[in-house]
């Protein structure tokens, strides 16, 4: 394992089209739909930065911001902020996009918590942080400040 990966080697971005399965009744995403594609994106995130399977630990407080309505594309995007021995801490935000007009919006907000495992299934440690840009040093500022301010 290396010592040290990169913010931007953990950066995951998915997307989903919102069809009927995952809507409520009002034709808009349900917060378990939008939950899960959070922890999927959160996770391939973190398997990216440490080389190692990963589990989820916690999910801090969620904002659901704005609803995402059927037939737009839930765009999901995650990276590694912040990692202790053998934590890693993953900021996710989904967004709204009409890939007709062209327009898009924040509608979902959380941080993750998941745990590198080794072969047997033990935590195992995982590589320092690295910031080599000022645009990764200013991202990973902004998510421990909105991680904070949360808390």
């Amino acid at each position: 394992m290396t010592e040290s990966a990169r913010l931007m080697d953990s950066y995951t971005e998915m997307t989903e089209l919102l069809l009927p399965n995952d809507t409520n009744n009002l034709g808009r995403a349900l917060g378990g739909a939008v939950l899960h594609w959070m922890d999927i994106c959160a996770a391939i995130a973190s398997m990216r930065f440490s080389g190692r399977q990963c589990v989820t630990a916690s999910m801090d407080h969620v904002d659901f911001i704005a609803p995402i309505e059927m037939g737009e594309v839930a765009v999901v995007e995650a990276f590694v902020f912040d990692v202790g021995q053998s934590s890693i801490d993953v900021k996710v935000e989904v967004r709204a996009e009409d890939p007709v007009e062209g327009t898009e919006r924040k509608t979902t907000t959380s941080f993750f918590t998941f745990v590198a495992l080794d072969d047997d299934g033990t935590p195992t440690a995982v590589p320092r942080l690295a910031c080599e840009t000022e645009a990764e040093e200013a991202l990973r500022q902004d998510a421990l400040d909105a991680h904070a301010e949360q808390r």
